[in-house]
């Protein structure tokens, strides 16, 4: 169950939200092994969120990357950012129950300054730059680990209605895009 606390000092203070992973779940259709939200520590509507992703060794991602020097990937750190932006913006704009998902847009001046390892806990902080009519936001979001290492990206995103459960995405994509006609071939000649 969250918590609701009210920042002392503050007019007209925003409630702080606390989310479980239960409440996690209900808010994002992320699930294993790419959900990268455990814990939200603090959710001020309308204005930002600080999450939790404990990186632990078992995280599938560090068997390939790499073997004899685990490190969390860069794209993986910044999907953990969009992740909670996206509670964030869920929450701001009234989307849980609406059928909508929030996308993960665009992304600029990602930077990353020390490699995250098994055994950090990395914080993800986001706040609004802006908040635009309809559904579009662009948050700023930034990360820490215990590690000192921070990382700092804008970025934004949108929501649009979720396909629904009964609809496949057969004959949506195709197999085999027109660039990659005759690649086969072109692999196989010595």
């Amino acid at each position: 169950m969250s918590d609701t606390t009210e920042p002392a000092g503050a007019a007209n203070p925003a409630p702080v939200v606390t989310y479980d992973i239960r409440q996690i779940l209900n808010a994002l259709p992320h699930r294993y092994p790419l959900l990268l939200v455990d814990r939200v520590k603090s959710l001020e509507i309308g204005e930002r969120i600080h999450a939790v992703k404990a990186v632990s060794f078992n995280e599938q991602f560090f068997q390939g990357h790499f073997p004899g020097r685990p490190i969390m990937p860069g794209v993986l750190q910044i999907e953990a950012l969009a992740q909670a932006a996206a509670i964030l913006a869920i929450e701001t704009l009234e989307l849980a129950g609406s059928g909508k998902l929030v996308y993960f847009m665009a992304i600029e001046e990602a930077k990353f300054r020390a490699p995250v390892e098994p055994g950090v806990l990395l914080d993800l902080e986001v706040g609004f730059v802006q908040k635009r009519a309809g559904d579009a936001t662009q948050p700023r979001g930034w990360t820490n680990s215990q590690s000192e290492a921070m990382r700092r990206a804008s970025f934004s995103g949108r929501s649009e209605p979720a396909l629904a459960k009964d609809q496949s995405d057969e004959g949506r994509y195709p197999s085999r895009l027109p660039h990659d006609q005759g690649a086969d071939d072109r692999r196989h000649r010595v």
